[in-house]
């Protein structure tokens, strides 16, 4: 056992030493779990109240006669959570890097103020290299699609969480039953803390100025 601890320790120093290169190197600063619990929360709340609109019911049952067919609200319904949960980390390459920021507000849609002053410069006739042709600046970056593979992860790890909390727990928080309570480490939930000060927050984002009570 003591050999498999070091082993682990080993190799989880040699990560960390890996991330901490590629930082310093090329400027990449990967997601951290409190991050990518919060902004999964964010876009799967903002996906069930898409998803909660409709006033449509739905039929279960294999019968051909429709009065032995049980009638269900699709709002509460197991399909309306499959539904939501359907492609909700394909939501986070919307995102974009905002480097002027260093906490987990880094991470929003819209463009950030440095590829707007980049593309300012561009539009006047200025020459701007950083090593990729313009058209791939509005890409994913590498911290953006590591944020959506590490929500596939916490997605496939705590299923089972989502469900309850969906079917029987909807009076608390979803960052607060998923995040706070059984994804993070305790005392690794500052992040949800942390939000976008007043003239800063980017087009077309809601819920990211928001604290841990109001997500």
């Amino acid at each position: 056992m003591l050999g498999l601890g070091l082993l682990f320790f080993v190799l989880a120093r040699a990560v960390l030493a890996e991330e901490t290169i590629e930082e310093e190197k090329y400027g990449v600063k990967y997601a951290n779990p409190c991050e990518v619990c919060k902004y999964f929360t964010v876009e799967l709340q903002e996906r069930l109240k898409e998803t909660g609109k409709t006033h449509d019911v739905i039929e279960t049952g294999y019968s051909f006669d429709s009065k032995d067919r049980k009638v269900k609200k699709y709002a509460v319904s197991e399909l309306r959570l499959l539904e939501s949960l359907e492609g909700i980390c394909d939501r986070l390459l919307e995102y974009n890097v905002h480097k002027e920021r260093k906490d987990s507000t880094r991470f929003a849609k819209g463009t950030s103020t440095t590829f707007k002053v980049l593309n300012d410069l561009v539009a006047k006739g200025v020459k701007v290299d950083l090593g990729i042709p313009p058209d791939l600046w509005d890409k994913p970056s590498a911290e953006v699609t590591n944020l959506k593979t590490q929500c596939e992860s916490l997605l496939e790890k705590h299923e089972s969480d989502i469900e309850n909390w969906y079917f029987h727990h909807q009076d608390k928080p979803l960052h607060r039953y998923l995040c706070v309570e059984r994804a993070l480490k305790k005392g690794d939930d500052g992040c949800l803390d942390e939000h976008i000060t007043a003239g800063e927050e980017p087009e077309n984002v809601e819920h990211l100025g928001s604290t841990k009570e109001e997500l």
